[in-house]
């Protein structure tokens, strides 16, 4: 089925959607029966959640935005807080895939010495996966009382969410097999014996770049290499797609932040609770329902703010 067709359907499944509800409204106010309220209810906010993702999905319209997007996430400088706080946003970044019926994917994991990760990275698809998620990209702040410190100090820790558009193969870039380094390596993860005994981690160099991809989460080096070149392919289009934005933000006269820089969102869980993105100033006090993935309105107001200053 064409895009098309699938977004005039979807139209179709919620008009068919409103009309249903309107009938249990109907016959509800008729017999005066109270015990339809809690099933409009839900269906109603089910319906107005849809609404607004459609209304997103009809105001992006960047070249890549209906791709499917990798995440890398990195711990920042903070060693096990840092690195549980990485594990804590990718446990958030799964949550919001499954909420959203994106299909996920962990291609690689960097595990903590003590707890967490140092570095991982997922594949989630689903129609508009970036242009949704390229809201995430950047540092997130967390503030909290450490669960590793005996005296349960207040901690500020960091880590840096890299979002980037899943490239099609040898279409939006082309790897010359020359400007590769591949070196095989065994894998210093779980995996098996067979992992830990044969050669099946790959890491692959891209020269004319410098930029270094690894990946050692499957059984066999084949599947090793495909999965890095996927990667690699990606962070090339990235590049590429950097390149174009601070081009055009010089022509604008515009700032590029660049690197680490400052924090996009801050989640405060001591002394009080709320998550609050610095970008556009929406703020929420339920951190917890946050970190189990519901973003939806941090994402919306980022695509209302960005996109409002597009037009």
């Amino acid at each position: 089925m064409s895009k098309e067709k699938r977004f005039v359907e979807t139209w179709r499944k919620l008009e068919k959607g409103v009309a249903d509800v309107a009938a249990l409204l109907d016959i509800s106010m008729k017999e005066e029966d109270a015990s339809l309220a809690g099933e409009i209810g839900e269906e109603t906010e089910k319906l107005t959640r849809q609404v607004e993702q459609l209304e997103m999905q009809v105001m992006l319209r960047g070249e890549y935005d209906a791709r499917n997007a990798i995440l890398t996430l990195s711990a920042g400088v903070g060693g096990t807080e840092a690195q549980d706080w990485a594990q804590m946003l990718l446990r958030m970044y799964l949550r919001l895939a499954e909420r959203w019926g994106y299909k996920s994917e962990v291609l690689d994991t960097n595990p903590g010495e003590e707890a967490g990760i140092k570095s991982a990275v997922v594949a989630i698809a689903g129609e508009y996966a970036y242009g949704y998620l390229h809201s995430e990209h950047g540092v997130h702040r967390l503030v909290r009382l450490s669960p590793f410190d005996a005296d349960h100090a207040r901690h500020t820790s960091f880590a840096m969410v890299e979002v980037m558009p899943e490239a099609e193969k040898d279409v939006d870039v082309k790897i010359n097999p020359d400007d590769l380094k591949m070196e095989a390596y065994r894998s210093s993860g779980a995996g098996g014996q067979n992992v830990q005994k044969v050669s099946t981690a790959v890491r692959i160099t891209h020269i004319p770049t410098g930029i270094v991809v690894t990946q050692q989460s499957e059984r066999s080096q084949l599947q090793n290499k495909e999965i890095a070149l996927r990667l690699l392919q990606s962070k090339l289009l990235e590049i590429e797609l950097a390149k174009k934005a601070e081009e055009r933000a010089r022509l604008k006269g515009e700032h590029v932040e660049a690197g680490w820089g400052n924090q996009i969102r801050s989640y405060v869980i001591h002394p009080y609770k709320m998550v609050k993105d610095h970008r556009t100033g929406y703020e929420t006090s339920n951190a917890q329902a946050v970190l189990d993935g519901e973003l939806d309105e941090f994402i919306y107001a980022y695509l209302r703010h960005r996109l409002g200053g597009e037009s």
